[in-house]
């Protein structure tokens, strides 16, 4: 089922995810909402936050929006080791109409619970790590437009109250 995605500046945007305790058919129901919902926004990745549901999990396609030939879910991941950085223009379905460059760690290793409740660790680089720490960013309440400068934080604000008014 598509889901509604979650705009800025919703509350629960900014609210730190809950652990998940249990795997439950509900939680494997919402994992598979969530790779149908990035699909049809044309996105690479979402977090539970963004459609309503303050837990920690996330779903990841890089291969997307074209391909649709990786899809991973995480459940409670976390970053445990981070290396370089890079500058890469990211974009978000919960922050409508803007694209920005923003500073993240090169290389990450991820640790994480499948949907089976086994232990997963990967690490990765590339464009599949800028969008694990983009989408871990979203369980702890952060959006990339939070790791921008003031002034272009301001205009984007700027840019959404006329943007809201229009529509």
């Amino acid at each position: 089922m598509i889901r509604p995605v979650l705009t800025y500046p919703d509350p629960i945007l900014a609210k730190t995810a809950a652990e998940i305790e249990t795997i439950t058919p509900e939680i494997r129901q919402l994992a598979e909402d969530m790779l149908e919902t990035m699909y049809h926004k044309e996105g690479l990745g979402l977090a539970a936050p963004q459609v309503g549901e303050s837990c920690r999990l996330i779903v990841v396609d890089v291969t997307g929006p074209d391909k649709r030939e990786e899809p991973l879910v995480f459940v409670n991941p976390r970053i445990v080791e981070a290396q370089g950085q890079v500058e890469s223009s990211e974009g978000c379905l919960s922050v409508m109409n803007y694209r920005s460059k923003v500073q993240r760690a090169e290389r990450v290793r991820l640790q994480a619970l499948n949907l089976d409740g086994q232990p997963v660790e990967v690490e990765v680089d590339g464009m599949l790590a800028i969008c694990l720490q983009h989408e871990l960013d979203h369980l702890d309440g952060v959006l990339f437009i939070d790791k921008i400068s003031r002034l272009k934080r301001s205009l984007y604000e700027q840019k959404l109250k006329k943007w809201l008014k229009k529509h």
